[in-house]
């Protein structure tokens, strides 16, 4: 288990802000985790990932699905508008995804 920590900012400010490090707790509030303090941070987002977060008042907590082997990738997923706005554009590249790609690009060169 690991906290998201950082400094809680209005919806507006969010917006505002935009990119990355940002969790939304609710319609009016987010935690805004840019600052390097904040380990949680460098969980990467995937399409079948390992962990969960949960809000509970102000805090966001991030805890694991199973056991996560010594040296695996603690993995999220950052949800569907975070995945719209700027995973999909680009193509995910988590390693369930990056995997089922470079299987049908195997296919295709048979």
């Amino acid at each position: 288990m690991i906290e998201f920590t950082g400094r809680r900012i209005t919806s507006e400010e969010r917006y505002r802000k935009g990119g990355k490090y940002l969790f939304e707790l609710d319609e009016k509030w987010a935690i805004d985790g840019s600052a390097r303090s904040n380990l949680a941070r460098y969980i990467n987002h995937s399409c079948r990932p390992n962990s969960i977060a949960y809000i509970t008042g102000k805090r966001i907590w991030i805890w694991s699905r199973r056991a996560i082997q010594a040296g695996e990738e603690i993995t999220l997923n950052y949800g569907k508008e975070y995945f719209d706005q700027y995973i999909k554009p680009i193509g995910c590249k988590c390693k369930p995804c990056a995997a089922r790609s470079s299987q049908r690009l195997r296919k295709n060169d048979e």
